[in-house]
């Protein structure tokens, strides 16, 4: 009888060949990372770089959404608002709306946001507009926004109210717009 092995021997042999391999490397991968003092200095290194590169990254998109929040301002601004009362009630509703739908299907926050501010354009108490805002509208759309009313210097809305609006998470409450 000749004596023949089996493909799923074969198979079996190959996969506890390979996994042997990869634990092997696992043990020295740990110890180096143990004992190794230029391994480790090598591995502070590039999480330092990683974590560099990702503040970095973060800083850049920041300047990016402000300069997309200023362009936004500036567009809006530039498109002009209606001065009709008839024409202002219907403007408000719409973007007040569009400003809630966009929120609720996850749009772009800075979309949403220019809606809002529209909308507070064409409002006539700012103030108590923003006090609703405070309330109703999600965290990261009311940062944008109060981000559009301290870049638009012509919201009556207080210089006051509007520096604390960037600083304190929200566009301020009752306390910070009397």
């Amino acid at each position: 009888m000749s004596s023949s092995i089996r493909p799923a021997t074969i198979a079996a042999i190959s996969v506890g060949t390979v996994v042997t391999g990869f634990l092997a490397y696992a043990v020295y991968f740990d110890h180096r990372r143990r004992n190794d003092p230029e391994f480790r200095k090598q591995l502070k290194r590039e999480s330092k770089r990683t974590a560099r590169a990702a503040k970095e990254e973060a800083e850049n998109a920041g300047k990016e959404q402000k300069k997309a929040i200023r362009d936004a301002v500036e567009r809006a601004n530039e498109e002009g608002f209606p001065k009709d009362p008839e024409e202002v009630e219907a403007y408000f509703m719409q973007e007040v709306a569009q400003g809630e739908g966009m929120c609720q299907q996850g749009a772009d926050p800075v979309d949403a946001a220019l809606c809002f501010y529209r909308a507070l354009k064409v409002y006539p108490n700012p103030r108590e507009l923003i006090s609703i805002y405070d309330k109703t509208v999600p965290k990261p759309v009311l940062d944008i926004l109060a981000e559009m009313i301290a870049v638009d210097t012509s919201i009556p809305v207080g210089s006051r109210a509007a520096s604390e609006a960037g600083s304190s998470g929200g566009l301020g409450g009752s306390q910070d717009l009397e």
